[in-house]
This record gives C-alpha cells, sequence and structure tokens, in this order.
C-alpha cells in the first residue's frame, strides 16, 4: 500500500515507479455481495482487504492511503490503470482522462462499495474489455467511521442489504452536506484527492429515499444550467442520453431522480439543484462531470447492485469514448470565466421551458390511517402505469456578480486561507502596507435558520450593499487573482450571497456582532452635539421620526440610530472583510 501523507512529490513519484512489481496472491475474489447471494455488503474491512489483494494480483490496480479521516482511519484512493505510472495517473499533462466513483458517503447505502469492488475484479481479470483513454478511480469508503458503525434497522425505508453503516460519520456529520464548508477530515481528504486527481468524470453511488416507482435506477446529474456554457450542454444533450440509451439496450430502464417526498410523482417534479455543499457541486466547481446513482430504495439489493455496476460500466464506455471531446471542453470552460463577466449565483426553476418523461411508476392512492386516522399515502403494485410525466430540468439565474480580478483576504482569517490552499488556490502576499481603491460590501440582510443544521445555524437570503472605498491593507494579506482554474470554488465561497458561500455558513459571524456600543446617559449629550454639527442628518432624524411613529416613541431607538451616523460607530460591523478589486 502506498503511504502519501507525509511524502514528498519526488518521493511519490520514487513510490509509485517502484511499485510496479505485482505477485500471486492466495484470495477469493468472490465477494460477501456474492457469496450470499445479493443479500450482504461487505464489512469495511473486508472492502480494503479485497483492493490491496487486488493491487498484489494485477499491475493494473494499485491502493493508496492518503490522510486520516474523523474515524482515526486513513482514506483510500484505489486506481485501474493499464499504463501504470506517476504522470499518467495524477499528472496535469497526463494523457489520459480520470472518471472516479465515490462510495459509501451515506454507508447505509452500500450499492456502489459493492458494485465497485465486482468492477474492479472484472477489469483485472478481463471479464470485461478495460478503457484505453480512462483511468477509473474510486474511493471505496468515504464515511469510514459511519461504516463501522454498522447496524441492520436505521434505513427504516431500505430494503436490504442485512446489515449496514450508517448515514452520520464518526462526528455525526452528513458528509454529503460538508464539501464547501469541510469540517470533518473526510471533507479535507476529499478535497486534497479530489485536487490531485483532477477527474473529468465524477460519480457517486446514493440509494434514493422518495417515492415508489418502477424503476431500479435513477440518475441525479449536476444541473445542466449551473454547469453552464458548452460543457452543460454536452452533459444534457449527449452524455446523460447516452447513458440512457446505454442502458435501456441492456434492460436497464433508467430515469431522473424523483425529487417528491410525500406525494406522487405524476402530478410532475423538478430537477435537484446541487449547490456546492453536495458532492456533485462542488465537484462541478472545477469543471468535472458530476453525477449521483440513486438506486430505488425498496428494490431488492441483488439487483440495485447489479444496477450500479452496470450503469458504472455503461458510463465508464461513453466516457472512454468521448474522453477527447470531454478533455477539451474542460480546457476551454475557463474563458466562460473571464474579469468583468457576470456570474450567477442563485438559481430559480425555470417554468417556460419544461421536458416530458414517459415515467414508469405506480398509482398512488389516499387511504384512512388506522393509527394517526388521518390520510396516509399508500402506492398499488397492482396498478403500474407509464405516465406522461412534467419535469422541470431548467433553471435560470435569480441573481449574478460580475468576476472581480482580486480579491483580497485579511491574514487573520486563517480559517478561509487554509479551505483554499486546501483547494489549490493560488495566493500572493501583499508586500508592504499599502491603501488601495476596492468594492466593499456591507451586509444589508440576511435570515439565519432557527435550528442547528449540520453543526451550524445557516444564513440564507443574504443581501449586501456595495461601496467604493479606499481600503488600508496590511503587510502578508493576501492576494488571490481570480483568473484561475478555482475561480468558480472562489466566486461561491467568498461572494457572501452565493447559497453555499463561506459568509452563510458562519465563517464571518464575528462581524455581525458589534463590539463596542455608548451608555444612553453620555452619549444623549453628545449626540445633541453631534446634530447640531451636522444639520444633513438631523434633519433625516427629524423627518424620520415624523414618518415613524414607532421610531418616534423608542428613545433607544432613536439614540442608536444616531450613533451609527456618527464616527463614534464601528466601521467593522456588518462590513465583510474580504474585498473586490477590478471587474
Amino acid at each position: 500500500m502506498i503511504h502519501l501523507r507525509i511524502l514528498s512529490i519526488l518521493s511519490i513519484i520514487l513510490l509509485f515507479s517502484c511499485n510496479s512489481e505485482k505477485r500471486e496472491v492466495d484470495f477469493d475474489f468472490e465477494t460477501r455481495f456474492e457469496k450470499s447471494q445479493g443479500k450482504q455488503t461487505a464489512t469495511y474491512e473486508e472492502v480494503i482487504a479485497f483492493y490491496e489483494a487486488l493491487s498484489k494480483q494485477y499491475k493494473s490496480v494499485n491502493i493508496y492511503e492518503l490522510d486520516d479521516t474523523d474515524s482515526g482511519k486513513p482514506l483510500h484512493l484505489v486506481t485501474f490503470n493499464t499504463n501504470r505510472t506517476f504522470e499518467s495517473e495524477f499528472a496535469g499533462d497526463r494523457d489520459k482522462n480520470i472518471m472516479l466513483i465515490n462510495n459509501g458517503i451515506h454507508p447505509g447505502e452500500s450499492d456502489g462499495i459493492d458494485a465497485s469492488m465486482l468492477l474492479f475484479r472484472d477489469l483485472s481479470e478481463g471479464k470485461i474489455t478495460a478503457p484505453k483513454n480512462t483511468i477509473v478511480a474510486v474511493i471505496p469508503v468515504y464515511n469510514i467511521g459511519g461504516a463501522l458503525n454498522r447496524n441492520s434497522t436505521t434505513r427504516t425505508n431500505q430494503n436490504g442489504p442485512e446489515a449496514y453503516g450508517f448515514r452520520g460519520n464518526a462526528r455525526n456529520y452528513d458528509l454529503n452536506r460538508d464539501f464547501i464548508k469541510a469540517d470533518t477530515k473526510n471533507a479535507r481528504a476529499f478535497a486534497k484527492v479530489f485536487r490531485m486527481v483532477n477527474p473529468d468524470v465524477f460519480v457517486d453511488n446514493h440509494v434514493s429515499n422518495g417515492a415508489d416507482y418502477q424503476y431500479v435506477l435513477t440518475h441525479l446529474f449536476t444541473q445542466h444550467n449551473k454547469l453552464g456554457g458548452p460543457l452543460g450542454n454536452y452533459l444534457h444533450t449527449s452524455l446523460m442520453p447516452q447513458l440512457e440509451d446505454s442502458l435501456q439496450q441492456k434492460n436497464w430502464d433508467i430515469t431522473p431522480y424523483v425529487n417528491v417526498f410525500n406525494t406522487t410523482p405524476d402530478k410532475g417534479f423538478t430537477q435537484f439543484m446541487d449547490s456546492p455543499r453536495y458532492s456533485t457541486g462542488y465537484t462541478t466547481l472545477f469543471h468535472t462531470l458530476g453525477m449521483m446513482v440513486e438506486t430505488h430504495m425498496l428494490k431488492p439489493y441483488k439487483e440495485r447492485v447489479e444496477g450500479t455496476y452496470e450503469l458504472m460500466k455503461s458510463l465508464l464506455y461513453i466516457t472512454d469514448k468521448d474522453a477527447e471531446v470531454i478533455r477539451e471542453l474542460r480546457k476551454n470552460t475557463l474563458a466562460n470565466y473571464k474579469v468583468g463577466k457576470h456570474y450567477p449565483l442563485n438559481w430559480k426553476i425555470d417554468s417556460t421551458r419544461t421536458s416530458t418523461l414517459s415515467f414508469k411508476g405506480y398509482e398512488g392512492i389516499r387511504t384512512p390511517s388506522p393509527l394517526t386516522g388521518a390520510d396516509r399515502l399508500q402506492y398499488d403494485r397492482e396498478q403500474p402505469y407509464t405516465k406522461d410525466v412534467t419535469y422541470y430540468n431548467y433553471f435560470t439565474p435569480t441573481d449574478s456578480v460580475v468576476i472581480p480580478k482580486q480579491y483580497i483576504i485579511p491574514q487573520g482569517y486563517w480559517n478561509v486561507i487554509e479551505l483554499l490552499k486546501l483547494n489549490k488556490i493560488k495566493m500572493d502576499r501583499v508586500r508592504q502596507d499599502t491603501v488601495i481603491t476596492a468594492q466593499v460590501y456591507r451586509i444589508k440582510d440576511f435570515e439565519t435558520r432557527n435550528r442547528p443544521y449540520e453543526g451550524h445555524y445557516l444564513h440564507y437570503n443574504t443581501k449586501v450593499e456595495t461601496h467604493t472605498e479606499e481600503v488600508s491593507i496590511r503587510k502578508n494579506d493576501y492576494i488571490v487573482d481570480t483568473q484561475q482554474p478555482g475561480v468558480r470554488y472562489l466566486l461561491e465561497t467568498l461572494e457572501p450571497t452565493a447559497p453555499d458561500s463561506f459568509f452563510n455558513w458562519n465563517f464571518f459571524d464575528t462581524i455581525l456582532q458589534q463590539k463596542e456600543g455608548f451608555s444612553p446617559y453620555v452619549w444623549e449629550d453628545k449626540a445633541i452635539e453631534f446634530l447640531n454639527e451636522n444639520p444633513t442628518i438631523k434633519a433625516e432624524f427629524e423627518a424620520k421620526k415624523a414618518a415613524e411613529p414607532s421610531f418616534a416613541a423608542n428613545w433607544f431607538a432613536q439614540l442608536d440610530w444616531i450613533h451609527k451616523k456618527s464616527p463614534n460607530y464601528e466601521s467593522s460591523h456588518l462590513r465583510y472583510p474580504i474585498v473586490r478589486v477590478g471587474g
């Protein structure tokens, strides 16, 4: 096994090049899934042992040990590559594309764990054709802590396997909400390997939780309008239809993820909008074609694993055939994000454009519940149907921001700098104290969840005011140019109105609290003096009292209003500390 955590790039290259000799091993490559006739899933220990043995048996397979996760155990990456060199595997100018598969982000949804073991074994043994233009990489189990928390009950709605892992990780985080904020070691390890591998195609294997219908397989591609440009068009008009056609030819029907809960899909449904907190929303920020597989929770486990296997195999062959097209589209995507262009931050459904699905479902009925007395939803599998269903899979921006030339980040925000570095964002340091003209945001309004969400009280509906000011910046503050491969990551994290911005994830909550105040009996005399010296503000004050009875009746609100107009009011309150230059 290769250890990456403490090695320099040179030593990594040497280790990779020295790992070409393989030996015959005595290992049973029939998986627990197969031995149990599709009723059981492999344990975490069995998964890692399987890939370790496979890497010893076949030169085309290698297993890498990466950074630790919250469980204390390291993340692993396994690759299938018929040309085993460091340069072809991870270098920026490699001659092959990479398809990265992520498994066990929710370990109770274990279909991909077993399907990937079968896929790698069959590729290695030559049972299926090896891709010519694509390296296949897999994270065998992403949520290791959840996989070790094995049980048979927490997937209440799921039909097998007999035992499985738990959704929360070792610190009870849902890892598919953590890709931007990176509260967990898992997310930080993923960011490091993702930016190292730089996959062209990303697959995240899941199991659905919602309506009942006839399909075993559903797909959840990253939203094509949000992905944008020719790359988004390729995903929507070529990659997705090719995958659907390929699976249909193998008698595996597939439909888009059925995004409904406690209602029936025959009324129509919308595409899921994957913001950057989710895996495919995050990978989109680096121009990777992303897709979640969502098998149906109520279908037998054996069918779900077999369907996931066939889907991954089809997607691999399509992306291998289109390798050059995908490579060129990704390379050219940066041209869409030049300084001065508008970048959409928030989206809504475009109801003027829809698609029609020939949907295979079951009739839903409402009957009185003997338990609660209320009407309950039931699906009648004795009444299957095929109906045309409206699918809302087009989105339109609700707001946008002009892409700046640079962001300036105060050095004190080391937590932000740390995540930018983790995501391979290039930065320079300010060489000396100076004053520049920059765009400054002030937080005008926001709302906050009243209950905790993944370790945070998340802000939303954030609004800002923009001012152009002379700004003092200090030696060793950070200058970040937007014109780099991570431009979308920068915009989605540093623009406070973006849904998964660092501001909305509470990275800057200290600016929301006023640090200095006043004693009314002291300030009132100063307030009178201030108004007398500033007649325009005094006239504004008198007009506000006349127009707003509640303000006129609130003596403290009046003193506070005057204080906020005065030089005594701290400039840092509600002032977003990251400023924009150019654009």
